[in-house]
């Protein structure tokens, strides 16, 4: 039997229709318990099969999924999945191909593995007022270990995926929006409405019509498990790179200088770890 949720919570919003709340406060970090429910959330996805559409959310709205918990990297999760890949990417991996479609509903600052998260699913949708995105990585030190160097030059092209990935600056929804990032940016107001709507349309519609357009749509849209391995490897080989040790010594310092606005503002934060503010 499979362990019981902590961190996300189930709701069934109509026949067909779940919403997923993700809440691990004080500010939704992505832990090794995160990804370990996240590929247990997969499993129940895939065993069921009246179930058409899933909505992600989150219980913050100041954040959704929030970066990885570095502090806490050699508890990453690696045992295989169903796919024989690591937990994050066998997660990943079966949430982009399973026929039942996913919607990220994102208010509130996603970065890092919580961006690769919400990449992972099949479209996102975002608060122009409240939501933010940053992969942060190359930022601290290293770089995104969990899917968006392969899935953001998909969506947004090279040039703006290395201005993404290289410059680790915090980008607003507008932005995100006119790139490709997320499908829309809508005012905040709208934007828990008009995820709903879109959730119940497709909730109406036949499972073998939706799934098999995911599935025909995905053959030119994925990027190969080879490549996320590759990654990831050389990701948790980073971390014992000399100038990563050196440079988290500055991010600790400046996170303890600035308090919560490092959380807030991280982006500006990681562009200024050895000038004054």
């Amino acid at each position: 039997m499979s362990a019981p949720l902590t961190q996300f919570t189930i709701t069934e919003a109509a026949p067909g229709y779940w919403r997923v709340t993700f809440n691990n406060p004080p500010i939704n970090l992505c832990d090794p318990e995160t990804l370990i429910e996240l590929q247990q959330i997969v499993g129940l996805i895939e065993s069921d099969d009246s179930l058409r559409v899933v909505v992600f959310d989150s219980a913050d709205p100041d954040f959704f999924v929030n970066h990885y918990d570095v502090s806490r990297v050699a508890d990453f999760p690696l045992a295989p999945g169903p796919t024989g890949l690591p937990t994050f990417i066998d997660a990943t991996t079966r949430l982009t191909t399973s026929p039942v479609v996913t919607i990220a509903s994102i208010r509130g600052r996603t970065r890092g593995g919580g961006s690769e998260i919400a990449l992972a699913c099949d479209m996102r949708f975002a608060s122009l007022e409240r939501a933010i995105f940053s992969q942060i990585e190359v930022g601290a030190g290293v770089f995104p270990g969990g899917g968006a160097t392969e899935r953001l030059p998909l969506l947004v092209g090279r040039a703006r995926a290395l201005e993404i990935v290289l410059g680790s600056d915090d980008f607003d929804a507008a932005t995100a929006a006119s790139y490709g990032w997320v499908n829309r940016a809508l005012p905040d107001d709208q934007l828990d409405a008009f995820v709903d709507n879109l959730a119940r349309r497709i909730a109406s519609f036949d499972k073998p019509a939706l799934a098999e357009a995911k599935r025909l749509i995905n053959r030119r849209a994925l990027p190969s498990a080879e490549d996320l391995m590759e990654t990831q490897d050389v990701f948790l080989g980073a971390f014992a790179w000399p100038t990563v040790q050196a440079r988290g010594a500055k991010i600790a310092k400046k996170r303890d200088e600035v308090g919560a606005d490092f959380e807030a503002r991280m982006g500006h934060h990681l562009g200024h770890l050895g000038a004054d503010t």
